[in-house]
């Protein structure tokens, strides 16, 4: 959106209209001695053309390497309707409803997302977003424990398959509330939690934790271990991946039940990687949960003429009632990408997601195949089904792979040892349906040669490929 600064004129008679002399005085309030009387160590103004250059020169540093990570940021296709739609001005600028019912547009659309991502993950309910996956679980956990509370239960088993950053995260949010986080380690040979080695139930135990497809791009044995914690009276807390959720059983499907609450990253749905971000959570749950859920929840009723009319329904920010009342703070709407998001899912709809996630599984399964072939590279679980991403053992330090990738313009995946000592040199690599078979034939032969120059194994030339 165009920016135009206000003339002299216009600043003079701002400030004649409030009734102040100049600017200056309206800062008045801030105390002299702590007011910043130098000026700001800033470079010399550039002009459009030189600004322009400045930024075209400094995105060509970044390149436009093929990528082949994942861990929770994915590289899928984004229409291009989607960002011309949501960038209109009455979208882009739109922030979230504090004066909620004035904003019809803004609460149908979120009213649209909720409608869409509950369906997606078979649940009941669903809010009008969280800042991201990681903090998104971390509300879960904090609304399981809120919802058993009569019992006591303050125990949550979070198993190591689950994104480090997302444990992380709810580490740092609730140890403080004094909610106990039970470590469940995994079975070695398959990456995945085995239900028939959990232990016992702890005592006060709230619920359990279960990532589809897990950290490792596993598939976990979902059903069975829903039904193990409903025998135990604990909630099951689903963290789902929505494009594989278009193929694989949603969490509100999981064994005889389903899972009670479901939350996740909706970075996949239409938004772009971006150095970081910025991404969004999602959250759902069953109706019966409704009251623990943060945030804002729109419903659709009919105004007083009969029309379809849109309001909110639920609002548990601490905004809107009393601090102590109130089941969270960090419940801001992600306004712009729930915005992009519904687009997406729209003009995909589920056959288009469905393809998608199709396409994305197809293509890892031939970029495995392609990287096992390289001698000394082999999965680490290659009895485990998996959606997208997988983790290979190397023959090398993975960091010094990547940076040998990095080189002919590949981003070759995460190194797992850092988080998963246990793993050795590990790679997590990940392709989705913007993968083609030139990229991954090319990746091969790049890991091939790269092996090869490390004196490690001798590898034969691929066909085409060169040596």
């Amino acid at each position: 959106m165009p920016f135009v600064p206000h003339t002299e004129d216009d600043v003079r008679r701002m400030l004649e209209a409030i009734g102040v002399d100049d600017v200056e005085a309206l800062f008045d309030e801030i105390p002299e001695e702590i007011r910043l009387r130098r000026p700001l160590e800033l470079p010399e103004a550039l002009s459009e053309a030189e600004v322009t250059r400045l930024m075209m020169d400094r995105a060509e540093r970044d390149g436009r390497p093929v990528c082949f990570a994942g861990a929770g940021a994915y590289d899928h296709h984004v229409p291009a309707a989607v960002w011309e739609i949501a960038t209109r001005g009455e979208l882009y600028t739109a922030y979230t409803p504090y004066q909620a019912e004035a904003s019809q547009g803004t609460l149908q659309l979120l009213y649209e997302f909720q409608t869409m991502i509950a369906g997606l993950m078979a649940m009941e309910v669903a809010n009008a977003s969280l800042y991201d996956g990681a903090s998104a679980l971390a509300e879960a956990v904090l609304m399981a424990v809120r919802a058993g509370r009569r019992g006591g239960g303050r125990r949550v088993l979070l198993p190591r398959t689950v994104h480090p950053a997302y444990r992380r995260t709810v580490e740092t949010i609730v140890s403080p509330q004094g909610i106990e986080l039970v470590e469940i380690d995994y079975d070695r040979r398959r990456g995945v939690i085995d239900p028939g080695a959990l232990p016992e139930a702890p005592e006060g135990l709230a619920a359990l934790v279960v990532q589809q497809p897990n950290h490792f791009g596993c598939l976990e044995e979902a059903d069975a271990l829903t039904d193990w914690a409903h025998r135990h009276g604990a909630l099951v807390i689903g963290v789902a991946n929505p494009v594989a959720a278009a193929v694989l059983a949603p969490p509100g499907e999981w064994g005889e039940a389903g899972a009670d609450i479901a939350a996740g990253e909706g970075q996949p749905l239409g938004v772009p990687l971006s150095s970081g971000g910025p991404y969004f959570g999602f959250l759902c749950a069953r109706k019966r949960l409704v009251r623990q859920m943060p945030g804002r929840i729109v419903g659709r009723t009919v105004d007083a003429e009969g029309r379809t009319a849109y309001t909110l329904t639920l609002q548990a920010r601490e905004q809107h009632i009393r601090r102590s009342k109130a089941t969270s703070n960090i419940c801001t709407n992600q306004g712009l990408m729930v915005t992009a998001a519904t687009i997406h899912m729209a003009l995909l709809g589920p056959d288009g997601l469905e393809r998608v996630a199709l396409a994305s599984h197809a293509r890892a399964r031939e970029l495995r195949a392609a990287l096992a072939a390289v001698p000394g590279v082999e999965p680490l679980f290659p009895e485990t089904p998996f959606f997208h991403e997988f983790p290979l053992r190397l023959p090398l330090p993975a960091r010094d792979l990547l940076r040998a990738l990095g080189a002919q313009n590949v981003l070759g995946g995460v190194p797992l040892a850092g988080d998963y000592p246990e793993l050795g040199e590990s790679l997590l690599v990940c392709a989705t349906e913007t993968r083609t078979p030139e990229d991954i034939a090319a990746y091969a032969r790049h890991l091939e040669r790269i092996v090869a120059r490390q004196g490690l194994f001798r590898c034969p030339t691929r066909p085409g490929g060169g040596g």
